[in-house]
């Protein structure tokens, strides 16, 4: 008898449905998992929301259990820990880069055990903080660096919280709401204003996704100092100033993307599982910022992206007793 699950699934821009979907038997080397809690990344879910993934970089954009294709209608997402219910690893409860659904049967090689010291609420962020791991592998800071991350979303709070286990670095989380301020406070960052932040940077991490805050990130920066960039910007284009001093001052701006391992000696199982053991200090549970069940998430996930329903990561529960019919 075949099983199904139910799947959130993009179908227009802003909108976005919950639909039956039917589970193959787990062979000899899967699993099949039941989901108890899914993470919005809102940046990227809202670009995928609106239709705003460029024609010419679908291919790279795709999730790694994506069904359907760019724009619509399309099951997207990649923050979902759940219990092994069949198969290897039996009973275990794991992180795997999957969409918004119930159940899924995948490869016991695509799951990732979630350390006894991290709980499965908190290991939604998994995803992020591995993004944040790539990113310091490509950033490279130095101890002592004088620091800032400019942008206090998902990823930009990430990679502040691993920064700030750095010696001797002087670091701020720049955003331009002051709310991010209570966030800084939680992961032990110092926090400012654009306007505010200190210069004289010699690194500086620009994750807010907006041209202003490119610019604002390129301004607080020494001389030889770097950007790494890990904002996205989907279809929007965006103005870099590369005149004035730019040049005259050696400065570098560096894109940092996850999706290549920015470190050769490492495996993309290897940087995972690091970024899951992370996660055991409880200051990123400042990062859920709030929770939903997945049978709202229609009329959540609109809201998430318009910016009526603030939030860092949004977690979604599915309750302990839903069954695959």
């Amino acid at each position: 008898m075949t099983r199904t699950a139910r799947a959130l699934w993009f179908t227009a821009a802003g909108e976005c449905e919950v639909r039956p979907v039917a589970l193959p038997e787990p062979g000899p080397d899967e699993v099949l998992v039941r989901t108890l809690h899914t993470g919005v990344s809102r940046g990227t879910e809202s670009l995928v929301l609106r239709g705003g993934v460029p024609a010419g970089q679908r291919a790279v954009m795709r999730a790694p259990f994506q069904d359907g294709d760019f724009p619509w209608p399309v099951k997207y997402g990649y923050l979902n820990v759940g219990v092994v219910e069949r198969g290897p690893l039996l009973g275990r409860t794991v992180f795997c880069l999957y969409p918004h659904q119930t159940h899924y049967v995948v490869p016991a090689a695509a799951v990732t055990p979630v350390p006894d010291a991290v709980p499965a609420g908190r290991a939604v962020l998994a995803g992020t903080v591995e993004t944040a791991v790539n990113a310091l592998w490509d950033a490279r800071p130095l101890v002592g660096d004088r620091v800032a991350v400019v942008g206090g979303g998902m990823v930009g709070c990430c990679v502040a919280a691993l920064l700030a286990r750095f010696p001797g670095v002087r670091l701020q989380l720049v955003d331009a709401d002051p709310a991010r301020a209570a966030v800084a406070a939680a992961l032990g960052v110092g926090f400012a204003s654009p306007d505010e932040a200190a210069g004289d940077c010699d690194l500086v991490v620009h994750a807010s996704a907006s041209e202003e805050g490119l610019a604002r990130s390129l301004e607080l920066l020494a001389p030889e100092g770097r950007v790494v960039e890990l904002s996205w910007y989907g279809d929007r284009p965006v103005a870099v100033a590369l005149g004035e001093s730019f040049h005259s001052r050696r400065l570098r701006l560096v894109g940092s993307q996850v999706g290549v391992v920015a470190r050769p000696d490492r495996t993309h199982a290897e940087r995972m599982a690091l970024a899951l053991e992370l996660l055991a200090d409880p200051a990123f549970d400042a990062l859920i910022t709030g929770a939903s069940r997945f049978e709202d998430l229609p009329s959540v996930l609109p809201r998430l992206a318009s910016g009526a329903l603030p939030a860092l990561c949004h977690r979604v529960d599915y309750g302990a007793g839903h069954v695959p019919a």
